[in-house]
Protein backbone atom coordinates (compact mmCIF):
# COMPACT_ATOMS: atom_id res chain seq x y z
CA UNK A 1 0.00 0.00 0.00
CA UNK A 2 1.17 3.51 -0.67
CA UNK A 3 1.98 6.26 1.81
CA UNK A 4 -0.50 9.09 1.27
CA UNK A 5 2.07 11.54 2.67
CA UNK A 6 4.50 10.64 -0.12
CA UNK A 7 1.73 11.18 -2.67
CA UNK A 8 1.00 14.61 -1.18
CA UNK A 9 4.67 15.54 -1.46
CA UNK A 10 5.10 14.46 -5.08
CA UNK A 11 1.83 13.68 -6.88
CA UNK A 12 3.42 14.12 -10.32
CA UNK A 13 6.01 11.43 -9.61
CA UNK A 14 3.31 9.08 -8.33
CA UNK A 15 1.16 9.52 -11.45
CA UNK A 16 4.16 9.16 -13.76
CA UNK A 17 5.09 5.85 -12.13
CA UNK A 18 1.52 4.54 -12.40
CA UNK A 19 1.41 5.59 -16.04
CA UNK A 20 4.59 3.59 -16.66
CA UNK A 21 2.67 0.54 -15.44
CA UNK A 22 -0.11 1.25 -17.92
CA UNK A 23 -2.47 2.61 -15.28
CA UNK A 24 -4.38 5.85 -15.00
CA UNK A 25 -3.28 8.85 -12.95
CA UNK A 26 -4.69 8.55 -9.43
CA UNK A 27 -3.06 11.29 -7.37
CA UNK A 28 -5.80 13.87 -7.87
CA UNK A 29 -8.60 11.56 -6.74
CA UNK A 30 -6.55 10.33 -3.78
CA UNK A 31 -5.58 13.81 -2.64
CA UNK A 32 -9.14 15.11 -2.96
CA UNK A 33 -10.37 12.30 -0.73
CA UNK A 34 -7.44 12.83 1.63
CA UNK A 35 -8.15 16.59 1.87
CA UNK A 36 -11.80 15.94 2.68
CA UNK A 37 -10.78 13.38 5.33
CA UNK A 38 -8.26 15.76 6.91
CA UNK A 39 -10.82 18.59 6.93
CA UNK A 40 -13.27 16.38 8.87
CA UNK A 41 -10.52 15.44 11.32
CA UNK A 42 -9.58 19.10 11.83
CA UNK A 43 -13.22 20.08 12.30
CA UNK A 44 -13.71 17.27 14.81
CA UNK A 45 -10.63 18.40 16.73
CA UNK A 46 -11.88 22.03 16.77
CA UNK A 47 -15.30 20.92 17.98
CA UNK A 48 -13.63 18.76 20.64
CA UNK A 49 -11.65 21.78 21.84
CA UNK A 50 -14.87 23.86 22.02
CA UNK A 51 -16.54 21.04 23.92
CA UNK A 52 -13.68 20.91 26.41
CA UNK A 53 -13.81 24.70 26.98
CA UNK A 54 -17.58 24.63 27.38
CA UNK A 55 -17.26 21.76 29.90
CA UNK A 56 -14.95 23.88 32.04
CA UNK A 57 -17.39 26.82 31.80
CA UNK A 58 -20.23 24.53 32.89
CA UNK A 59 -18.38 23.73 36.11
CA UNK A 60 -17.61 27.41 36.69
CA UNK A 61 -21.24 28.48 36.13
CA UNK A 62 -22.46 25.83 38.52
CA UNK A 63 -19.94 26.92 41.10
CA UNK A 64 -21.14 30.53 41.09
CA UNK A 65 -24.82 29.51 41.07
CA UNK A 66 -25.57 30.80 37.54
CA UNK A 67 -28.41 28.44 36.67
CA UNK A 68 -29.25 30.08 33.32
CA UNK A 69 -25.64 30.04 32.23
CA UNK A 70 -25.21 26.52 33.53
CA UNK A 71 -28.13 25.21 31.42
CA UNK A 72 -27.02 27.10 28.30
CA UNK A 73 -23.47 25.84 28.58
CA UNK A 74 -24.63 22.28 29.26
CA UNK A 75 -26.72 22.39 26.08
CA UNK A 76 -23.68 23.69 24.20
CA UNK A 77 -21.55 20.81 25.51
CA UNK A 78 -24.17 18.32 24.32
CA UNK A 79 -24.32 20.00 20.93
CA UNK A 80 -20.53 19.97 20.53
CA UNK A 81 -20.36 16.37 21.68
CA UNK A 82 -22.82 15.41 18.94
CA UNK A 83 -20.81 17.45 16.40
CA UNK A 84 -17.61 15.68 17.43
CA UNK A 85 -19.19 12.23 17.10
CA UNK A 86 -20.66 13.08 13.70
CA UNK A 87 -17.41 14.51 12.32
CA UNK A 88 -15.36 11.62 13.68
CA UNK A 89 -17.73 9.16 12.01
CA UNK A 90 -17.47 11.07 8.73
CA UNK A 91 -13.66 11.14 9.02
CA UNK A 92 -13.59 7.38 9.73
CA UNK A 93 -15.79 6.74 6.69
CA UNK A 94 -13.53 8.83 4.46
CA UNK A 95 -10.46 7.16 5.94
CA UNK A 96 -11.92 3.76 5.04
CA UNK A 97 -12.69 4.92 1.50
CA UNK A 98 -9.14 6.21 1.11
CA UNK A 99 -7.63 2.97 2.41
CA UNK A 100 -9.88 0.87 0.17
CA UNK A 101 -8.77 2.90 -2.85
CA UNK A 102 -5.09 2.70 -1.91
CA UNK A 103 -5.39 -1.08 -1.54
CA UNK A 104 -6.31 -1.40 -5.24
CA UNK A 105 -3.31 0.55 -6.59
CA UNK A 106 -0.24 -1.47 -7.64
CA UNK A 107 3.27 -0.86 -6.41
CA UNK A 108 5.48 1.64 -8.24
CA UNK A 109 8.28 0.29 -10.45
CA UNK A 110 11.89 1.15 -9.79
CA UNK A 111 13.44 3.59 -12.24
CA UNK A 112 15.64 0.77 -13.57
CA UNK A 113 12.66 -1.34 -14.67
CA UNK A 114 12.28 -1.23 -18.47
CA UNK A 115 9.13 0.32 -19.89
CA UNK A 116 6.82 -1.95 -21.82
CA UNK A 117 3.32 -3.30 -22.26
CA UNK A 118 3.81 -7.07 -21.98
CA UNK A 119 6.20 -10.01 -21.97
CA UNK A 120 7.55 -9.12 -25.41
CA UNK A 121 9.14 -6.05 -23.80
CA UNK A 122 10.95 -7.93 -21.03
CA UNK A 123 14.73 -7.62 -21.14
CA UNK A 124 17.05 -10.61 -20.99
CA UNK A 125 19.79 -10.36 -18.38
CA UNK A 126 21.70 -13.60 -18.93
CA UNK A 127 21.54 -17.21 -20.09
CA UNK A 128 22.99 -20.38 -18.65
CA UNK A 129 23.51 -23.69 -20.40
CA UNK A 130 22.83 -24.65 -23.99
CA UNK A 131 19.75 -26.51 -25.25
CA UNK A 132 20.62 -30.12 -25.99
CA UNK A 133 20.95 -31.46 -29.52
CA UNK A 134 18.63 -34.47 -29.34
CA UNK A 135 19.23 -36.09 -32.71
CA UNK A 136 15.46 -36.63 -32.87
CA UNK A 137 12.40 -34.44 -32.52
CA UNK A 138 11.74 -33.90 -28.80
CA UNK A 139 8.13 -33.99 -27.62
CA UNK A 140 6.23 -32.36 -24.78
CA UNK A 141 6.21 -33.98 -21.36
CA UNK A 142 2.81 -35.66 -21.67
CA UNK A 143 3.87 -37.28 -24.95
CA UNK A 144 6.93 -39.04 -23.49
CA UNK A 145 6.12 -42.73 -23.01
CA UNK A 146 7.66 -43.08 -19.55
CA UNK A 147 5.92 -39.93 -18.36
CA UNK A 148 2.50 -40.59 -19.82
CA UNK A 149 2.30 -43.90 -17.92
CA UNK A 150 2.48 -42.04 -14.63
CA UNK A 151 0.43 -38.99 -15.58
CA UNK A 152 -3.27 -39.73 -15.12
CA UNK A 153 -5.42 -36.78 -16.14
CA UNK A 154 -8.50 -38.92 -16.68
CA UNK A 155 -8.71 -40.07 -13.07
CA UNK A 156 -7.86 -36.56 -11.84
CA UNK A 157 -10.73 -35.16 -13.92
CA UNK A 158 -13.08 -37.78 -12.49
CA UNK A 159 -12.05 -36.77 -8.98
CA UNK A 160 -11.84 -33.00 -9.34
CA UNK A 161 -12.60 -31.77 -12.86
CA UNK A 162 -10.29 -30.08 -15.32
CA UNK A 163 -6.82 -28.71 -14.56
CA UNK A 164 -5.93 -31.22 -11.90
CA UNK A 165 -3.39 -34.02 -12.14
CA UNK A 166 -2.77 -37.39 -10.58
CA UNK A 167 0.76 -38.82 -10.59
CA UNK A 168 1.63 -42.49 -10.20
CA UNK A 169 4.64 -44.68 -9.66
CA UNK A 170 8.05 -43.44 -10.70
CA UNK A 171 6.76 -40.06 -11.85
CA UNK A 172 5.16 -39.39 -8.46
CA UNK A 173 8.41 -40.26 -6.72
CA UNK A 174 10.36 -38.04 -9.09
CA UNK A 175 8.00 -35.17 -8.31
CA UNK A 176 8.52 -35.68 -4.57
CA UNK A 177 12.29 -35.98 -5.01
CA UNK A 178 12.45 -32.64 -6.78
CA UNK A 179 10.75 -30.85 -3.89
CA UNK A 180 13.02 -32.53 -1.35
CA UNK A 181 16.11 -31.67 -3.37
CA UNK A 182 15.11 -28.02 -3.67
CA UNK A 183 14.38 -27.64 0.05
CA UNK A 184 17.68 -29.31 1.00
CA UNK A 185 19.65 -27.13 -1.41
CA UNK A 186 18.14 -23.93 -0.03
CA UNK A 187 18.73 -24.99 3.57
CA UNK A 188 22.26 -26.33 3.28
CA UNK A 189 23.77 -24.12 0.59
CA UNK A 190 21.74 -20.91 0.81
CA UNK A 191 21.07 -20.72 4.54
CA UNK A 192 17.29 -20.39 4.34
CA UNK A 193 15.18 -21.47 7.30
CA UNK A 194 12.85 -24.35 6.49
CA UNK A 195 9.29 -23.44 7.40
CA UNK A 196 6.04 -25.39 7.29
CA UNK A 197 2.92 -23.25 7.07
CA UNK A 198 -0.87 -23.60 6.86
CA UNK A 199 -2.47 -23.54 3.41
CA UNK A 200 -5.64 -21.81 4.67
CA UNK A 201 -5.37 -18.23 5.89
CA UNK A 202 -7.48 -15.37 7.17
CA UNK A 203 -8.61 -12.70 4.73
CA UNK A 204 -6.32 -10.06 6.24
CA UNK A 205 -3.30 -12.20 5.35
CA UNK A 206 -4.28 -12.26 1.67
CA UNK A 207 -4.80 -8.51 1.87
CA UNK A 208 -1.39 -8.11 3.48
CA UNK A 209 0.50 -9.53 0.50
CA UNK A 210 -1.74 -7.96 -2.15
CA UNK A 211 -3.91 -10.84 -3.36
CA UNK A 212 -6.95 -9.04 -1.98
CA UNK A 213 -9.05 -7.09 -2.59
CA UNK A 214 -8.27 -6.78 -6.28
CA UNK A 215 -7.53 -10.39 -7.25
CA UNK A 216 -9.99 -12.41 -5.22
CA UNK A 217 -11.28 -14.23 -8.29
CA UNK A 218 -7.85 -15.78 -8.81
CA UNK A 219 -7.99 -17.65 -5.49
CA UNK A 220 -10.31 -20.02 -3.67
CA UNK A 221 -12.30 -19.19 -0.54
CA UNK A 222 -13.94 -21.72 1.76
CA UNK A 223 -17.50 -21.35 2.99
CA UNK A 224 -16.31 -20.39 6.47
CA UNK A 225 -14.19 -17.53 5.15
CA UNK A 226 -10.69 -19.00 4.93
CA UNK A 227 -8.63 -18.51 1.76
CA UNK A 228 -6.49 -21.24 0.17
CA UNK A 229 -3.04 -19.84 -0.44
CA UNK A 230 -1.96 -19.32 -4.08
CA UNK A 231 1.65 -19.49 -2.85
CA UNK A 232 3.47 -19.74 0.48
CA UNK A 233 4.50 -16.13 -0.12
CA UNK A 234 1.26 -15.31 1.69
CA UNK A 235 2.07 -17.23 4.86
CA UNK A 236 5.82 -16.64 4.96
CA UNK A 237 5.57 -12.88 4.42
CA UNK A 238 2.76 -12.54 6.94
CA UNK A 239 4.84 -14.17 9.68
CA UNK A 240 5.78 -10.57 10.56
CA UNK A 241 2.23 -9.22 10.18
CA UNK A 242 1.66 -6.55 12.83
CA UNK A 243 5.09 -7.08 14.40
CA UNK A 244 7.87 -4.73 15.47
CA UNK A 245 10.82 -6.98 14.71
CA UNK A 246 14.32 -6.76 16.10
CA UNK A 247 16.66 -5.27 13.51
CA UNK A 248 19.34 -7.75 14.58
CA UNK A 249 17.09 -10.58 13.32
CA UNK A 250 17.13 -9.21 9.75
CA UNK A 251 17.36 -10.46 7.14
CA UNK A 252 14.94 -13.28 7.81
CA UNK A 253 15.31 -15.82 5.02
CA UNK A 254 12.67 -18.52 4.86
CA UNK A 255 11.74 -21.35 2.53
CA UNK A 256 8.64 -23.55 2.46
CA UNK A 257 7.34 -26.40 0.35
CA UNK A 258 3.56 -26.20 0.09
CA UNK A 259 0.49 -27.02 -1.89
CA UNK A 260 -0.77 -23.99 -3.81
CA UNK A 261 -4.23 -23.28 -5.18
CA UNK A 262 -5.19 -20.93 -8.00
CA UNK A 263 -8.45 -20.61 -9.86
CA UNK A 264 -6.60 -19.40 -12.99
CA UNK A 265 -9.60 -17.15 -13.66
CA UNK A 266 -7.61 -14.94 -16.00
CA UNK A 267 -5.99 -17.71 -18.02
CA UNK A 268 -8.89 -19.28 -19.90
CA UNK A 269 -7.62 -21.23 -22.90
CA UNK A 270 -3.94 -20.98 -21.90
CA UNK A 271 -1.78 -24.11 -21.50
CA UNK A 272 -4.77 -26.42 -21.25
CA UNK A 273 -2.78 -29.47 -22.40
CA UNK A 274 -0.45 -31.18 -19.96
CA UNK A 275 0.40 -30.11 -16.44
CA UNK A 276 1.88 -26.65 -17.02
CA UNK A 277 -1.05 -24.71 -15.54
CA UNK A 278 -3.06 -26.41 -12.79
CA UNK A 279 -5.54 -25.41 -10.09
CA UNK A 280 -3.51 -27.31 -7.45
CA UNK A 281 0.25 -27.59 -7.56
CA UNK A 282 3.33 -27.61 -5.36
CA UNK A 283 5.94 -24.94 -5.02
CA UNK A 284 9.07 -24.32 -3.01
CA UNK A 285 8.80 -20.66 -2.05
CA UNK A 286 11.48 -18.32 -0.72
CA UNK A 287 10.73 -15.15 1.26
CA UNK A 288 13.14 -12.64 2.73
CA UNK A 289 12.29 -9.89 5.20
CA UNK A 290 14.95 -7.18 5.20
CA UNK A 291 15.58 -3.59 6.22
CA UNK A 292 15.27 -0.62 3.88
CA UNK A 293 18.92 -0.58 2.85
CA UNK A 294 19.53 -4.18 1.80
CA UNK A 295 16.43 -5.10 -0.22
CA UNK A 296 17.95 -4.77 -3.69
CA UNK A 297 21.07 -6.75 -2.79
CA UNK A 298 18.80 -9.43 -1.33
CA UNK A 299 16.88 -9.49 -4.61
CA UNK A 300 20.02 -10.41 -6.51
CA UNK A 301 20.88 -13.02 -3.89
CA UNK A 302 17.44 -14.61 -4.06
CA UNK A 303 17.58 -14.69 -7.87
CA UNK A 304 20.86 -16.59 -7.66
CA UNK A 305 19.32 -19.05 -5.19
CA UNK A 306 16.61 -19.90 -7.73
CA UNK A 307 19.08 -20.07 -10.62
CA UNK A 308 21.28 -22.44 -8.60
CA UNK A 309 18.50 -25.04 -8.52
CA UNK A 310 18.35 -25.13 -12.32
CA UNK A 311 22.12 -25.26 -12.61
CA UNK A 312 22.28 -28.18 -10.18
CA UNK A 313 19.71 -29.98 -12.33
CA UNK A 314 21.65 -29.08 -15.49
CA UNK A 315 18.64 -27.33 -17.03
CA UNK A 316 19.29 -24.47 -19.49
CA UNK A 317 17.60 -21.23 -18.51
CA UNK A 318 17.52 -17.52 -19.09
CA UNK A 319 16.82 -14.71 -16.63
CA UNK A 320 14.84 -11.66 -17.65
CA UNK A 321 13.79 -8.47 -15.90
CA UNK A 322 10.09 -7.86 -16.38
CA UNK A 323 8.96 -4.63 -17.98
CA UNK A 324 6.55 -2.27 -16.24
CA UNK A 325 3.49 -3.73 -17.96
CA UNK A 326 4.29 -7.36 -17.05
CA UNK A 327 5.11 -7.04 -13.35
CA UNK A 328 2.94 -8.40 -10.58
CA UNK A 329 0.77 -6.13 -8.44
CA UNK A 330 3.06 -5.95 -5.38
CA UNK A 331 6.45 -5.82 -7.11
CA UNK A 332 8.84 -2.94 -7.62
CA UNK A 333 11.11 -5.12 -9.77
CA UNK A 334 10.84 -8.76 -10.85
CA UNK A 335 13.28 -11.22 -12.33
CA UNK A 336 11.66 -14.11 -14.18
CA UNK A 337 13.73 -17.24 -14.63
CA UNK A 338 12.65 -19.20 -17.69
CA UNK A 339 13.68 -22.81 -18.20
CA UNK A 340 14.19 -24.33 -21.63
CA UNK A 341 11.40 -26.73 -22.64
CA UNK A 342 12.51 -28.61 -25.77
CA UNK A 343 9.04 -30.02 -26.37
CA UNK A 344 7.75 -26.48 -26.87
CA UNK A 345 11.01 -25.20 -28.31
CA UNK A 346 11.06 -22.17 -26.04
CA UNK A 347 11.81 -20.86 -22.58
CA UNK A 348 8.96 -20.89 -20.04
CA UNK A 349 8.74 -19.17 -16.67
CA UNK A 350 9.62 -21.38 -13.70
CA UNK A 351 10.38 -18.73 -11.08
CA UNK A 352 9.50 -15.10 -10.42
CA UNK A 353 11.66 -13.30 -7.90
CA UNK A 354 10.24 -9.96 -6.76
CA UNK A 355 11.38 -7.11 -4.57
CA UNK A 356 8.34 -5.37 -3.07
CA UNK A 357 9.99 -2.67 -0.98
CA UNK A 358 7.76 -1.63 1.94
CA UNK A 359 4.56 -2.01 -0.10
CA UNK A 360 3.39 -5.21 1.61
CA UNK A 361 4.72 -4.11 5.01
CA UNK A 362 2.42 -1.07 4.98
CA UNK A 363 -0.54 -3.37 4.38
CA UNK A 364 0.65 -5.70 7.17
CA UNK A 365 1.91 -2.95 9.52
CA UNK A 366 5.21 -4.82 9.87
CA UNK A 367 8.08 -2.69 11.17
CA UNK A 368 11.56 -2.80 12.63
CA UNK A 369 13.42 -0.41 14.90
CA UNK A 370 16.68 0.81 13.31
CA UNK A 371 19.96 0.03 15.02
CA UNK A 372 20.78 2.71 17.55
CA UNK A 373 17.11 3.52 18.09
CA UNK A 374 14.92 5.97 16.26
CA UNK A 375 11.46 5.83 14.77
CA UNK A 376 10.32 2.36 13.60
CA UNK A 377 10.47 1.80 9.84
CA UNK A 378 8.57 -0.59 7.63
CA UNK A 379 10.38 -3.80 6.72
CA UNK A 380 11.06 -4.60 3.09
CA UNK A 381 9.82 -7.91 1.65
CA UNK A 382 10.91 -10.17 -1.19
CA UNK A 383 9.53 -13.41 -2.56
CA UNK A 384 10.52 -15.91 -5.21
CA UNK A 385 9.87 -19.45 -6.41
CA UNK A 386 12.66 -21.79 -5.71
CA UNK A 387 11.11 -23.52 -7.76
CA UNK A 388 7.65 -24.46 -9.01
CA UNK A 389 7.83 -28.25 -8.54
CA UNK A 390 5.50 -29.30 -11.35
CA UNK A 391 7.23 -27.08 -13.88
CA UNK A 392 10.60 -28.38 -12.73
CA UNK A 393 9.29 -31.91 -13.32
CA UNK A 394 8.27 -30.94 -16.85
CA UNK A 395 11.70 -29.45 -17.51
CA UNK A 396 13.56 -32.49 -16.15
CA UNK A 397 11.65 -35.03 -18.22
CA UNK A 398 11.62 -32.97 -21.42
CA UNK A 399 15.33 -32.19 -21.28
CA UNK A 400 16.24 -35.74 -20.31
CA UNK A 401 13.96 -37.56 -22.74
CA UNK A 402 15.36 -40.32 -24.94
CA UNK A 403 14.11 -41.54 -28.30
CA UNK A 404 12.79 -44.79 -26.77
CA UNK A 405 10.49 -42.90 -24.38
CA UNK A 406 12.71 -43.20 -21.31
CA UNK A 407 14.17 -40.23 -19.43
CA UNK A 408 17.73 -39.77 -18.16
CA UNK A 409 17.58 -38.03 -14.79
CA UNK A 410 19.94 -35.37 -13.37
CA UNK A 411 22.72 -36.70 -11.15
CA UNK A 412 21.63 -34.39 -8.32
CA UNK A 413 18.39 -36.37 -7.98
CA UNK A 414 19.91 -39.86 -7.91
CA UNK A 415 20.35 -39.94 -4.10
CA UNK A 416 16.68 -38.95 -3.68
CA UNK A 417 15.56 -41.80 -5.93
CA UNK A 418 17.31 -44.67 -4.21
CA UNK A 419 20.12 -44.54 -6.76
CA UNK A 420 17.82 -44.69 -9.80
CA UNK A 421 19.23 -42.79 -12.78
CA UNK A 422 16.47 -43.16 -15.31
CA UNK A 423 12.70 -43.17 -15.71
CA UNK A 424 12.03 -46.12 -17.97
CA UNK A 425 9.67 -46.10 -20.93
CA UNK A 426 7.37 -48.25 -18.79
CA UNK A 427 7.19 -45.51 -16.12
CA UNK A 428 9.39 -47.30 -13.60
CA UNK A 429 12.53 -45.87 -12.03
CA UNK A 430 15.68 -47.83 -12.85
Amino acid sequence: MHDIRAIRENPEMFDAALTRRGGAAMASALLELDAERRARIAAAEAAQAEQNRASKDVAAAKGRGDEAGFQRLRDLVAEKKADVARMQAEAALLDGRLRDLLLTIPNLPLDSVPDGAGEEDNVELRRWGAPRDFGFRPVEHFQIAGVSRGLDFETAAKLSGSRFMLLRGGLARLHRALAQFMIDLHITRHGLEETWTPVMVLEEMMTGTGQLPKFGEDSYQTRDGYWLIPTAEVTLTNTVHGDLVDHASLPRRMVAHSQCFRSEAGSAGRDTTGMLRQHQFEKVEMVSITDAGTGLAEHERMTRCAEAVLEALDLPYRTVVLCTGDMGFSARITHDIEVWLPGQGRYREISSVSYCGDFQARRMNARYRPEGGGKPEFVHALNGSGLAVGRALIAVVENGQQEDGSVDLPAALHPYLGGATRLGADGALV
